[in-house]
């Protein structure tokens, strides 16, 4: 998922949800069926940074006053526990002790099923398990009730392996096949936790179609929380593009930094750094700018004035692309992932809010901004913001005790 904070950003005062000020709170449930003081378990993957998952993990913690999280690596800062975690405890795996472990820890994949098996939370009354890759498969008592919201099957285990072992350099020689044979292994781990929880929450309806196809099982599409208040909502733009994500080799912002090259006469501000951030500013002319990291007042406010984002990227959901949205800003966005759960493109509703190409190429983007600038008018910001209103954090509250109800009333009556 998409960027909330930059990494190393000054964090803004934190904003919570109604009825949960400073802290989490035991006020009663719209589902009365719910014990919201409960003793839950919230087992995320892992926490290197405050990003998307980690907006979701710190929503459901905040439903719920006794809630605990297990993580296998966290490396979260304590300001950001403060502002958003207050309260809660964190459990981490042994590995999170090994030393410079933040710089190597994704390539220790291998060994995050074994890891994730030895967090013991049998003795809690309920389950939730935050999952892009490894959190589902936590081991549980056949009468405990679980509940997954998943981010995503792990995508460099099925259907993105060729595309994560090409960025690697691994599609070749021993060391790609070392790999290849260790995705296998992971593919079948994957494959035999996947009926571990009771229900199953997509964040977006390609993930849902994700998790049919692998695991054949239906999922509710559970979009996740934009704090719709953080976001101010711009009517008058500037001239400007924006693209804002990690810049990794994925989120292909290297296409939309050659399409706007082949157009000298159009601005983009680039937000964001990352592995590929030197090379990036290698690759852009005058007209593309590079803001780097920005702090979150700046972030939105750089993403608020722009006359549109572009994004060429795949995204599961696609956080940074909601809350552009919420801003008043219309999306040029590739058109497979969770920018068709985002965008009402062009021409397919009577009020749209951007406009999605369909193949990943330089001249597929040069053409989506040129078919935005002539249609500018009909594409408003007040129409952007009503439609990202559906991605509120109230909504996704609303959601997720609705199926912790669900989950405990199928324990109730078997």
């Amino acid at each position: 998922m998409n960027a909330f904070y930059w990494p190393g950003s000054q964090l803004p005062a934190p904003t919570y949800w109604s009825g949960v000020p400073q802290g989490r709170s035991s006020s009663a449930s719209p589902f009365g069926s719910i014990d919201r003081n409960a003793r839950i378990a919230v087992v995320h993957d892992w926490c290197p940074h405050f990003r998307g998952g980690e907006r979701v993990l710190s929503r459901i913690c905040g439903l719920f006053p006794n809630a605990e999280v297990f993580t296998l690596f966290d490396f979260l800062p304590a300001d950001v526990k403060e502002a958003y975690f207050r309260d809660v405890r964190f459990h981490a795996s042994s590995a999170n002790r090994l030393p410079l472990i933040a710089r190597y820890y994704r390539s220790l994949f291998f060994l995050c099923p074994f890891l994730i098996e030895q967090f013991d939370v049998t003795g809690y009354d309920l389950v939730i398990s935050s999952s892009a890759a490894f959190a589902r498969g936590v081991l549980t008592r056949p009468d405990q009730p679980h509940l997954c919201y998943v981010h995503s099957p792990p995508r460099y285990a099925w259907d993105e392996q060729f595309s994560y072992l090409e960025q690697g350099h691994l599609r070749f020689g021993p060391k790609g096949l070392l790999y290849r044979y260790m995705l296998h292994h992971l593919r079948m781990w994957d494959t035999r936790t996947a009926h571990g929880p009771d229900l199953m929450l997509a964040n977006s309806r390609y993930v849902g179609l994700r998790i049919k196809r692998i695991y054949g099982r239906e999922a509710e599409v559970v979009h996740p929380p934009i704090a719709i208040e953080e976001l101010d909502f711009v009517e008058d733009k500037l001239d400007y593009y924006v693209s804002a994500a990690f810049l990794a080799p994925y989120k292909r912002t290297d296409l939309v930094i050659q399409a706007f090259n082949e157009m000298p006469a159009r601005r983009l501000v680039v937000v964001g750094e990352g592995q590929q951030s030197k090379s990036l500013r290698a690759l852009a002319r005058s007209n593309i700018t590079f803001a780097g990291y920005l702090p979150r007042d700046d972030y939105v406010r750089t993403v608020g004035s722009a006359k549109a984002m572009v994004f060429a990227g795949c995204e599961d959901f696609g956080i940074a692309l909601a809350e552009a949205q919420a801003c008043g800003t219309p999306l040029i966005a590739f058109g497979r992932g969770g920018a068709r759960d985002i965008v009402g493109p062009l021409g397919m509703t009577d009020d749209p809010t951007g406009i999605l190409f369909d193949k990943q190429t330089v001249e597929s983007i040069r053409q989506a901004v040129v078919t935005f600038e002539q249609n500018r008018s009909s594409i408003r910001p007040a129409a952007c913001r009503a439609s990202a209103l559906r991605f509120s954090e109230q909504r996704f509250d609303q959601a997720i005790l609705k199926n912790v109800a669900a989950v405990q009333a199928l324990h109730a009556t078997a």
